[in-house]
């Protein structure tokens, strides 16, 4: 057997090396993300696995079928980057990584919000001017007298319920799919409930048709003027000009942002600051906003774990069996 891994970086190659040498298989790696214009590597290998990070279209998944290849395994959670119609078509089974470390994104959700709960930014930004005063605009709550709402309470959600609750704030929780194991942590509600009752909302829902922009302009509006957006989920989730203009209006007193919605347009390093887009220089100069360039899921538990399940299930699927990682 032998794999192609698309995207691999310096600190996936060891793990995809020990688990080749494990599992006594070949894998190539190749740094570019997987496209059309590379497809063609894949030639004569029986798997694919992809970071997913960028889009791929019918095109790529016809040559898979063309190759002989019916499988693809994405080395994370979000598969809206792919067309899955598309993948069902020309037979190509795609598989993700569910939860490769649902602690670590929902760590960096909970950091994001103590940092804003405690206007650490803006002191900092006072600070860097030569003002260490405080006053009443920047005195903060403690985190057990928070109400948390969380949009989404899956894999990481859940993880994001349990430290919440662990810290004594009260959590509301708003998903499609009822889960019992989640109740001695969250209080189920309905979506309008969490962004009119919340002190810090945080979104961990996937990122669909119908859920593109699912927070904008009325949603900001039902939310408190002291309330703290948290999204280390999709950027798209979030309407950024809405958000910007919540921002400036006093509408919201916060946000976190591991994700941004053009994030693809400017992902890598620029030494030109004017190369980046007008909303990112916008928020990024606002003290009471906090950006990390979509690195919640980085850890070594995430790399390692997101590495062994996708691979697993590449082989799993191409020896026959099925995973429970397919993305209908």
């Amino acid at each position: 057997m032998k794999l192609l891994c698309y995207a691999v970086s310096d600190l996936e190659k060891p793990y995809i090396m020990a688990w080749a040498q494990k599992n006594n298989i070949e894998i190539k790696m190749v740094t570019e993300e997987l496209s059309y214009k590379n497809v063609q590597l894949a030639q004569g290998f029986d798997g694919v696995s992809s970071e997913g990070i960028t889009p791929v279209d019918e095109r790529v998944y016809q040559a898979f079928e063309t190759m002989g290849i019916h499988q693809l395994a994405i080395r994370q959670v979000g598969v809206d980057n792919q067309d899955l119609l598309a993948a069902r078509k020309h037979h190509i089974t795609i598989t993700n990584v569910a939860a490769y470390s649902p602690r670590a994104i929902a760590e960096m959700g909970v950091t994001q919000a103590m940092y804003l709960l405690r206007n650490i930014g803006i002191y900092q930004d006072r600070m860097a001017k030569g003002d260490f005063t405080w006053d009443e605009s920047t005195i903060s709550t403690e985190i057990f007298n928070c109400t948390v709402g969380l949009v989404g309470v899956g894999h990481i959600g859940g993880a994001t319920a349990q430290i919440y609750r662990a810290l004594g704030a009260k959590v509301l929780a708003y998903d499609l799919t009822y889960d019992a194991s989640l109740e001695p942590y969250v209080t189920y509600t309905d979506l309008n409930t969490v962004l009119h009752e919340a002190d810090i909302i945080s979104l961990h829902t996937p990122l669909f048709p119908t859920t593109e922009n699912m927070i904008s302009e009325d949603q900001f509006k039902m939310m408190k003027s002291t309330a703290i957006l948290i999204n280390v989920a999709r950027g798209g989730l979030v309407d950024t000009t809405a958000l910007i203009s919540a921002l400036q209006h006093h509408e919201i007193a916060g946000a976190g942002l591991d994700t941004l919605a053009d994030e693809l347009s400017y992902f890598g390093e620029h030494k030109n600051p004017s190369e980046l887009p007008a909303d990112y220089e916008t928020l990024s100069q606002m003290p009471n906003v906090l950006i990390t360039p979509h690195v919640a899921f980085f850890t070594k538990l995430a790399i390692r774990n997101s590495i062994e399940i996708a691979l697993n299930d590449a082989k799993t699927i191409i020896e026959g069996g099925r995973s429970r990682n397919i993305v209908s």
